[in-house]
């Protein structure tokens, strides 16, 4: 998509016409444009001259918006946005009410000797008023010209017929008599008109807030070293392979690897997750977290527009130039809107002078008419709430990449949720050691690791991790074998070790009844059950299973409490899917289903609802592209999953929660945006044109219909900044209120292994649901979800060698 900057609109005609123009260009396939961000994003094989040359005949202006280089050079587009259009307004507004004050005062002094002079000076203060804000008479004539009447038309011609009526009436004065006058019925408008520009101008620089927040992300500055010294340049001179410096408190440049130190980074602002990531030799580091306790020595791998930070920037700004399908009924309208407010106001003036009202009655009417009705309403209804709607997303790891995607997310009635990886944590973990009689845990687990520490078998990992948990280290066997029927067996001290299923293992030697109705209850709960023997004698079952993630069962109980059906996808058989199905608490599960296969399942599912797919967006790509809604889980730096419309920052199936009440609170605010800018404008026209003089003696001034219109797009623009408030996590946030901090002062901490030690002992406690250390500052934070004696943390920290101090 090709994103252009468009000048000269102010409402959603204009948008409109925009976007009329350049879609009959040839070779474009879809154009949308944003009246919220003056921007417009077309697709297609057209030429940008021929795009550009549409606009200008349409009575804007374009120019294509020149993409990031890969080191930009600084410049006012690497900060946020500068808003130029408040300070101007409100410099308009100062000076036209200091001249409306003026204009009032005359009026209010009207004596009828000096009425000439009065109504002279009338005139000239409402000219003065007319020029200081000429942009809506340029900009409305123009595109009246141009056959396409806007907002500013609307205005202009209203603000013109007072003015051009009142300055007939005082000339005609000079041969006799008195008439009425309304120089300041076109000063009020004018100066009211701008108010609400000022008003709706200030509320929309404040969607873009969460832009602006990611925009300032990245500190100016970065140390890298060269030449083998440390030396401070502008970010925006790194390239690839640069090795920087970042200490405590200062922010990550750009994304890298880190080559030194140990430390925990703030990611929060990228991924939503309030908990610091660890990071050590090896991990990955990204533009714009904040590192928070140690020292780190990183490589540049990715820079200037290729970091994770500015894909995210990339992908706001992307979804804020698409179009909504919501919003199609209110581009419908707006074309042909001010057209149609023309003819009602002609045919209201010209229906009360045929009824004999004064020619000053029905100019009043037909004024009223012009400036009440308000195009620019609905034409920020659906803008505004996607601009707020997709910042909040990304303040919260929640990626929305179109607008559609972003309303069509609400709308499902099925989730489908992929079962490794999605609703488990997709690496095997040791779920249960039991242990023959004689035979002690530890024992059972050094005569399994010494087998296992030579296999490939990914059930292998699990046992040598919870080993390496319990710093157990594997014996050398000899005679190592794999054997066909999932098996490996080997010597260890001239005793043969045995290792694997049931069948293999019945093999050579007896296993108690006991232990093979244990390994079968195991099965049943989606365990995998390995047996191991020494010397001829059977030592016990080690359990292992694809664990799920802690806060898979609380979201999907979240999900069925929303309304929706969640069906759990998955290759497993039918009794490993159902018991991980039951402990999830789904409502459907589909198993021994191919990766090849999901996609007719996604179809078949659709036939009843909207469907959201949820998988990693590794193997999951084709039901991903199939389903109403797809959404990539756990991307991390990878946020360019080109198969998914959503990506989630995080492993957390909450996060998909969050991403279907978000997409719902835009939804209904902007059905409550659209609601307003048309109930506003079915009842004001009338209200504005007499309708209601007769019946219930309703009758509204230009000057009060004026004000009426300045509210309108600041009451929709506002409500459109209430979805910041919403609450995306719900229970989630009850959870958090339980958890509570605590503060344990410690010596003799020296350097990173040593805030690791702390923190990773503390962690192993039940209880503490996170923890941090730092050296120096002599101090470990730990939070936790339920309460934990003070000296069982002394003990812990004191076991590892560090001595606790107090307790803050």
């Amino acid at each position: 998509m090709k994103q252009y900057t468009v000048k000269g609109m102010s409402c959603a005609a204009c948008s409109a016409r925009v976007e009329k123009a350049v879609s009959k260009v040839d070779g474009v396939t879809s154009c949308s444009v944003s009246l919220l961000t003056n921007s417009m994003g077309v697709e297609g094989t057209a030429n940008s001259e021929d795009i550009i040359a549409a606009v200008h005949k349409a009575g804007y202006e374009a120019s294509l918006k020149s993409p990031a280089p890969q080191n930009p050079q600084p410049s006012s587009g690497d900060n946020p946005p500068e808003d130029r259009e408040t300070p101007l307004l409100k410099k308009r507004l100062i000076t036209s009410l200091v001249f409306l004050a003026a204009l009032m005062c005359v009026c209010m002094g009207y004596r009828e000797n000096n009425f000439m002079a009065q109504g002279l000076a009338e005139l000239l203060l409402t000219g003065t008023i007319m020029v200081i804000n000429q942009k809506f008479f340029i900009s409305g004539f123009t595109s009246l010209w141009h056959r396409a009447p806007n907002m500013d038309t609307l205005v202009a011609l209203g603000a013109s017929a007072a003015f051009v009526y009142s300055t007939y009436m005082l000339f005609a004065m000079t041969s006799g008599g008195t008439y009425d006058l309304y120089f300041e019925s076109a000063g009020m408008i004018l100066t009211l008109i701008t108010l609400g520009k000022l008003l709706e101008a200030r509320s929309r620089g404040k969607t873009t807030d969460a832009l602006k927040g990611l925009m300032k992300l990245v500190p100016s500055e970065a140390s890298v070293i060269r030449n083998g010294k440390e030396v401070t340049v502008p970010v925006f001179q790194l390239v690839k392979g640069d090795v920087f410096i970042v200490r405590p408190g200062e922010s990550i440049p750009v994304d890298g690897t880190v080559l030194e130190g140990i430390s925990s980074v703030d990611e929060s602002a990228l991924t939503g997750e309030s908990i610091p990531s660890d990071k050590e030799p090896g991990s990955m580091v990204s533009a714009g977290t904040i590192n928070r306790s140690g020292y780190l020595k990183c490589e540049a791998s990715r820079v200037g527009e290729d970091t994770t930070l500015s894909q995210i920037i990339q992908m706001v700004s992307d979804t804020a130039a698409t179009k909504a399908p919501v919003a199609r009924i209110a581009d419908k309208v707006s074309g042909i809107f001010v057209p149609a407010v023309i003819l009602i106001a002609l045919i209201t003036a010209a229906v009360w002078l045929l009824m004999g009202q004064t020619a000053g009655f029905a100019l009043a009417r037909g004024i009223s008419v012009l400036v009440i009705s308000c195009p620019c309403a609905q034409g920020l209804a659906t803008p505004v709430a996607i601009m707020v709607g997709s910042g909040r997303g990304a303040r919260n790891g929640i990626l929305f990449k179109t607008a559609a995607s972003l309303e069509n997310t609400g709308k499902a009635g099925t989730v489908v949720l992929d079962k490794t990886g999605t609703i488990t944590a997709g690496e095997p973990k040791v779920t249960d050691l039991i242990p023959a009689d004689g035979i002690t845990e530890k024992q059972l687990l050094e005569i399994a690791l010494a087998l296992e520490s030579k296999s490939e078998h990914p059930l292998a990992g699990a046992i040598v991790d919870r080993a390496g948990k319990e710093c157990l280290t594997a014996d050398d066997v000899s005679d190592f074998r794999a054997l066909p029927g999932n098996g490996l067996t080997g010597k260890l001290k001239g005793e043969v070790l045995l290792g694997g299923n049931l069948n293999f293992i019945s093999e050579h030697i007896t296993v108690p009844e006991a232990f093979t109705e244990q390994a079968e209850a195991l099965s049943e709960k989606g365990r995998t059950p390995l047996f191991f023997a020494s010397g001829g004698r059977f030592c016990g079952i080690i359990a292992v299973a694809d664990t799920m993630r802690e806060d898979s069962a609380d979201a999907i109980e979240e999900m069925r409490g929303m309304g929706l059906h969640v069906v759990m996808l998955t290759g497993d058989n039918e009794r490993t899917a159902k018991a991980i199905g039951d402990e999830a608490g789904v409502d459907e599960v589909i198993a021994g289903v191919l990766p090849d296969e999901k996609q007719r399942v996604i179809d078949n599912l659709k036939k009843e609802s909207n469907v959201i797919m949820v998988g990693d967006g590794i193997n999951d790509a084709p039901a991903l592209t199939a389903a109403d809604t797809g959404i990539a889980i756990g991307a991390g730096t990878d946020v360019a999953i080109d198969a998914a419309d959503v990506v989630l920052m995080r492993n957390s199936l909450s996060q998909v929660v969050s991403a279907i009440r978000l997409s719902r609170a835009t939804l209904r605010n902007i059905h409550q945006n659209l609601f307003w800018a048309f109930i506003y404008n079915v009842l004001g026209i009338p209200l504005a044109s007499g309708l209601f003089i007769g019946i219930l003696g309703w009758q509204l001034s230009p000057m009060f219909a004026a004000a009426a219109m300045s509210l309108s797009s600041f009451c929709v623009v506002t409500n459109a900044l209430r979805l910041n408030l919403v609450n995306l996590n719900n229970d989630n946030d009850i959870r958090e209120d339980k958890k509570m901090n605590k503060t344990i002062v410690i010596e003799s901490m020296m350097c990173g292994h040593c805030e690791m030690h702390v923190k990773k002992a503390l962690e192993a406690l039940d209880g503490v649901e996170s923890a941090s250390a730092s050296h120096e500052d002599g101090r470990a934070v730990v939070t936790l979800n339920k309460d934990v004696d003070d000296d069982l943390l002394k003990k812990t920290v004191e076991e590892e060698g560090y001595q606790v101090v107090s307790f803050l």
